[in-house]
């Protein structure tokens, strides 16, 4: 098995709008208002910063997760996806709330995502009355569970649609901010705005460098190809109940570690500052595993801007480092890896890659692997393999082609 997506898989759109337009109409029985598309993405690094102030460096996705959708003025909110089992979700927009605990399994898991939005978007008075009604039909070959933000592309999606729709100009950046907040609040999963900034605001061809703490951003070039070389996903196709609740376990402690040496976010605590801080936390009673989460934040907002530095001088082969050395910090210092993830770097860079590195969230998900083009198959082949020697399952793995945010198609 080499670099393809694996059989059956489409890694672009180009004929979504039809099958998204089709899929609508088989569904409401008409036409739809439009088409839009909003992509998954993978993160090349800074991995668990955004929640922390810090810096992160999304790509998007040729992957994307498709809307079909049309205004209603009855107030009522239906939903339907081609991807998940079930018919039509239908609910009334007015009575949308957040549930204690999260809102998913009380909305039929994936439609709690759009509802969210919907519910985010009134909240914030964009959408008044009756209005926020709509039917959506949703198409994705955002890959779910591997740590690629299919959630996040859902999300954008519905809200880039409503927001046409209904003509309200809501900003690519104020898009991502009330996804956030529908996923923080309504569904009840406390995650950072990386994943939804980048569906919403990255650039084909470029690489989005983001400053969590005020979203300032930066597109940076990002032309692998130009320069013979490949950026792999590898999608381990697992995902272990570990990461249930260790997410937020994991945030708790860099709130609380930021809290106790009197700073507003671990973004603060300067790199060189690092060894000084790490013993404060010592005398302070922070126990080592606290110490090693404050040690991979501080150093892997180091490691994105080590990743700039490099893009700027144009030696992109030498960011494989350290990718791989941001790997190890989030196996060994956050333990967010899983022996899949390790396997994959691991494989890899003993046949040949430049770099790689688990990506998202951790415990199980996705890889990447910084390759030149000539040993991108070799590569491929070498991790497959080692996977079926460890009595794995095959990953399914697909080249990271930098593409467009969210938009109208």
């Amino acid at each position: 098995m080499g670099v393809r997506a694996a059989e059956g898989e489409s890694v672009t759109d180009e004929h979504g709008p039809g099958r998204a337009t089709a899929g609508f109409h088989e569904v409401y029985g008409t036409e739809p208002g439009g088409v839009w598309a909003a992509p998954g993405r993978v993160n090349l690094i800074g991995e668990h910063t955004d929640y922390n102030d810090g810096f992160v460096m999304p790509l998007a996705l040729p992957h994307t997760c498709l809307a079909a959708a049309t205004p209603r003025t009855d107030g009522v909110l239906r939903l339907h996806s081609g991807n998940a089992p079930g018919g039509i979700v239908e609910l009334r927009v007015e009575e949308l709330a957040p549930v204690a605990g999260g809102a998913g399994g009380d909305r039929g898991g994936w439609a709690a995502y759009p509802a969210g939005v919907v519910w985010a978007l009134r909240e914030e008075g964009l959408l008044t009355g009756a209005a926020g009604g709509a039917d959506l039909h949703f198409e994705s070959t955002v890959p779910t569970g591997a740590g690629l933000s299919s959630s996040a592309a859902l999300e954008v999606v519905t809200a880039t649609a409503l927001s046409e729709l209904y003509g309200l100009g809501i900003s690519p950046r104020r898009i991502a901010q009330l996804c956030q907040r529908a996923e923080n609040v309504f569904v009840g999963v406390p995650c950072g705005i990386m994943d939804q900034m980048a569906s919403a605001c990255c650039a084909e061809g470029h690489a989005l460098f983001l400053d969590a703490r005020d979203l300032t951003q930066r597109q940076v070039p990002f032309d692998l190809a130009a320069e013979g070389l490949r950026l792999l996903v590898v999608d381990t196709r697992v995902k272990h109940e570990l990461g249930d609740g260790a997410y937020a376990n994991r945030r708790a402690a860099c709130e609380a570690a930021a809290e106790a040496i009197g700073v507003p976010a671990l973004r603060d605590v300067p790199f060189d500052g690092l060894d000084a801080t790490l013993a404060q936390l010592e005398r302070l009673g922070c126990d080592a595993t606290t110490r090693r989460r404050v040690r991979h934040v501080v150093t892997e907002d180091r490691r994105v801007e080590e990743v700039i530095e490099l893009l700027a001088a144009g030696d992109t082969r030498s960011i494989g480092p350290v990718l791989t050395a941001g790997h190890a910090s989030c196996r060994d210092d956050f333990e967010i890896s899983c022996a899949e993830l390790d396997l994959v770097v691991e494989s890899a860079n003993a046949a040949g890659a430049l770099g790689a590195r688990m990506t998202g969230g951790g415990f199980g998900g996705s890889a990447i692997v910084l390759v030149a083009e000539a040993d991108a198959e070799a590569v491929g082949k070498a991790v497959t393999e080692a996977f079926g020697a460890a009595g794995y399952g095959a990953p399914r793995i697909f080249p990271a082609v930098p593409s467009a945010g969210a938009r109208r198609l």
